[in-house]
């Protein structure tokens, strides 16, 4: 729940094998405490305290004989305890590193049989893999020690109570019932210092666990509802005003979005346009609040989005990232994402929009048609249009499609752009493209170049400026020209 409310800076900046590792390894240190952890030491103390003052009872004197090894082993379990404690954390560690190496080699499969790098990667994990089993074999040493230790140090007890139980005897001191009587209640002593020994090791382990675990619950969602947040507002209409908006990423050293103050009217049309790296995605980011500004403000119908409790504001949002993301479900669980409750005739008008459908009816079991791993069995052309489909399914206020037809072709691409203009009407579109033919029929287009707006305009306004804008337009159309010789 905690992670699932962390901003994207957090999972950008993360390993998702560090995630995994703590959802497996760590959890399962920490349970381990909360369950024998707590209930051995419960039950040992009983027994230790009532064998204590049974034997207490029986000969004082002998008893504190026999507790002679005690202070060995309290100095025995801090020492060990503090070495068990930075082994486990070193070898959860190289754990991370072990399940990120296997996530990204199982994530990028079609990437590494493209370059040929199989022995390359298994020749990769088996370098971590020897790391982890090096550290892990630290980690039973120190461990290994802990029990024999215990062993020891209960054995030299009852050596003790022996031979000076056993002089107490010759000398009538004591009867042999007595000495009998005091060896079963040494015996009982066993379990609990072997058992201290034993959770003093489990604790230890835990207790690195949590604090790796702490480090997620100290990271505190940046964005999200604060006491500004006006719960009043359940609806949007969809005009969006930046003013003098900054923005930049927490690792950045220089400002990704400078002084950009842009006005889009509800029910209008938006193309950006730039070279690659000019702030494009960051800046329809700050919309849904992936980011929130470093300085200035976002507004939407007049309210500053910081106002506007996040739930209503993302769900007024349909949103196609550059990277197209499809979960391993069903093609129609996977358009259906953004509203469970869509019935199937909703799923088909949204298919039909995006172009899918037709692919869909070609699929054996056509809407019910299982994907791979991201969407792999699916074309990149045809991941995009099932992304675009879960996006307008949602019958957003605001539809942003981000470079989400790069992978479509141009015939395609105006069949989906004239769909949409019909099915966006009333409703703010906000469309980043490198393709001019994609953006020209847009009510304005914007220029970004550097983090700042450098031209704005129809298309045919910014044609006649003869800028960036016309330059990438006659690029285009020279190489158009050069394909079809």
């Amino acid at each position: 729940s905690h992670i699932q409310r962390l901003p994207l800076p957090y999972f950008q900046n993360t390993p998702t094998g560090d995630l995994m590792a703590h959802a497996t390894n760590d959890i399962s240190a920490v349970r381990n405490v909360v369950g024998p952890g707590i209930m051995y030491p419960a039950d040992t103390l009983m027994t230790l305290t009532m064998s204590l003052a049974l034997m207490f009872v029986k000969d004082w004197q002998l008893t504190l004989l026999a507790l002679i090894p005690m202070p060995f082993v309290s100095y025995a379990v801090y020492y060990l305890g503090k070495v068990i404690h930075e082994k486990f954390n070193e070898r959860q560690e190289q754990y991370s590193i072990l399940t990120t190496k296997a996530q990204e080699n199982l994530s990028g499969a079609r990437v590494v049989k493209a370059y040929v790098r199989e022995e390359y990667e298994v020749e990769q994990f088996r370098t971590a893999s020897w790391e982890y089993f090096k550290k892990n074999l630290v980690l039973a040493k120190a461990q290994s020690v802990m029990w024999p230790l215990m062993f020891i140090l209960v054995g030299l007890s009852i050596i003790i109570t022996i031979y000076m139980g056993g002089l107490k005897v010759i000398n009538g001191e004591m009867t042999i019932g007595t000495l009998t009587a005091f060896m079963t209640y040494l015996s009982l002593l066993i379990w609990p210092m072997i058992a201290f020994g034993w959770v003093t090791n489990m604790w230890q382990q835990g207790a690195a666990s949590m604090k790796r675990l702490a480090k997620i619950f100290d990271t505190v969602p940046s964005i999200g509802d604060s006491e500004r947040t006006d719960h009043t507002i359940t609806d949007i209409e969809g005009t969006i005003e930046f003013r003098n908006v900054s923005f930049t990423h927490e690792t950045a050293a220089t400002p990704t979005l400078q002084g950009i103050d842009l006005t889009i009217p509800q029910g209008s049309t938006l193309a950006i346009v730039g070279f690659t790296g000019s702030g494009k995605s960051s800046l329809v980011n700050l919309i849904p609040r992936l980011y929130d500004v470093t300085e200035g403000s976002v507004l939407i119908d007049g309210k500053d989005i910081r106002t506007i409790p996040i739930a209503t504001l993302r769900k007024h949002i349909g949103y196609v990232p550059q990277e197209t993301f499809l979960f391993s479900d069903s093609i129609a669980e996977n358009i259906r994402y953004g509203d469970d409750e869509a019935e199937r005739e909703r799923i088909h008008d949204a298919a039909e929009v995006s172009q899918i459908a037709k692919d869909v009816a070609d699929f054996p079991q056509r809407f019910e048609t299982m994907l791979g791993e991201r969407g792999i069995t699916l074309s990149g052309g045809q991941k995009q249009r099932t992304s675009i489909a879960r996006a307008i399914l949602r019958r957003p206020k605001i539809l942003i499609l981000d470079d989400a037809l790069s992978a479509v072709d141009t015939y395609t691409e105006e069949s989906i752009l004239q769909r949409l203009r019909s099915l966006m009407k009333g409703r703010t579109s906000i469309i980043i493209a490198h393709r001019i033919s994609t953006v020209k029929d847009a009510d304005r287009i914007i220029v970004l170049h550097e983090g700042k707006i450098a031209e704005q305009g129809t298309h045919d306004q910014l044609i006649a400026m003869k800028g960036i804008y016309a330059g990438l337009y006659q690029k285009q159309l020279l190489e158009k020209e050069l394909e079809n010789l």
